[in-house]
């Protein structure tokens, strides 16, 4: 699998042509690997790029007005698709994605993504993310979009990351709801409002259904150390919808900025009607941006 790396004096960050997914961030100080290692026994991804969905669709199908498309996999496909890799200097790396005649029988647009990871001029630790999505079609295209990357805790022992806590950077509360066990799809019904000690929530067991935030109000999300001091810290002031996840057995938290996100449980509307759509008339282009910091 071709890989291309970036390189500073902190970090060494590894980009695939498959699915243009993060595969790793190796922090030079430390020595620590900050990304999951996609053990198939745990979970299988690093930090896949969610598009043309973000989630699943219920029954495996969707509609454009009166005509029906199948989407059977979760996330859309292009966390699947080998990307085409465009250029890359020694702080930054671009990879395109172009539909084909697969993808045009279930998601019937010509799209461009544009992916571009990309080491901070200012801070040695950041790294951008930019998702370029451009519609060549000659009709209105819609599409959601994420990302899903794993941060990995300090300790190997999956347990340890309970002790850790998640901040919503300037707010005294924050509302979430989950999915429901049965079907897997998102219950806003049943909304959550918890209240915030100076923006610190305690790691949770909603956090391994999944904690899904809607008109999303606060720009930054940490993952931070049990002793509050910050692990990595996300910029997603750009995203409309935000999801948390993690796994019993692994030692990982994932952070993942949407925009747009999974059906409602028991949705029956067309896709321009879904939570969160995005829509880019013929010729179009729409630029999203976050940032992950990952601190010493």
């Amino acid at each position: 699998m071709a890989m291309h790396v970036l390189e500073n004096e902190f970090l060494k960050v590894a980009v695939a042509d498959a699915g243009a997914e993060l595969s790793s961030v190796m922090d030079k100080e430390s020595g620590l690997e900050r990304l999951h290692d996609a053990n198939p026994e745990v979970w299988n991804r690093h930090a896949p790029i969610l598009f043309p969905f973000v989630g699943k669709v219920v029954g495996g199908t969707y509609r454009i007005g009166d005509k029906e498309y199948e989407m059977k996999t979760q996330h859309g496909f292009a966390r699947d698709m080998e990307f085409e890799f465009v250029e890359a200097d020694e702080k930054h790396i671009v990879h395109r994605l172009l539909p084909n005649e697969h993808t045009r029988t279930i998601y019937p647009y010509e799209f461009e993504l544009l992916v571009t990871h990309e080491l901070d001029k200012e801070n040695p630790r950041l790294l951008n993310v930019k998702w370029e999505v451009k519609n060549n079609s000659d009709d209105t295209m819609y599409y959601f979009i994420g990302g899903h990357p794993a941060f990995t805790t300090v300790e190997a022992d999956p347990k340890a990351k309970e002790e850790y806590y998640l901040e919503f950077v300037g707010c005294d509360s924050i509302e979430y709801f989950g999915v429901s066990e049965k079907s897997g799809f998102a219950t806003p019904e049943e909304t959550k409002t918890v209240a915030l000690d100076n923006g610190f929530l305690k790691f949770n067991e909603d956090v391994y259904i999944t904690l899904i935030f809607d008109d999303f109000k606060f720009g930054k999300v940490r993952i931070c150390r049990p002793d509050k001091t910050p692990y990595v810290t996300m910029d997603c002031s750009q995203f409309t919808s935000y999801g948390i996840w993690a796994k019993g057995n692994g030692n990982f938290i994932c952070l993942e900025p949407w925009a747009g996100r999974t059906d409602n449980d028991g949705f029956t509307g067309t896709i321009a009607e879904k939570y969160g759509v995005n829509i880019l008339e013929a010729g179009e282009c729409k630029t999203i941006r976050h940032s992950i910091e990952f601190h010493k």
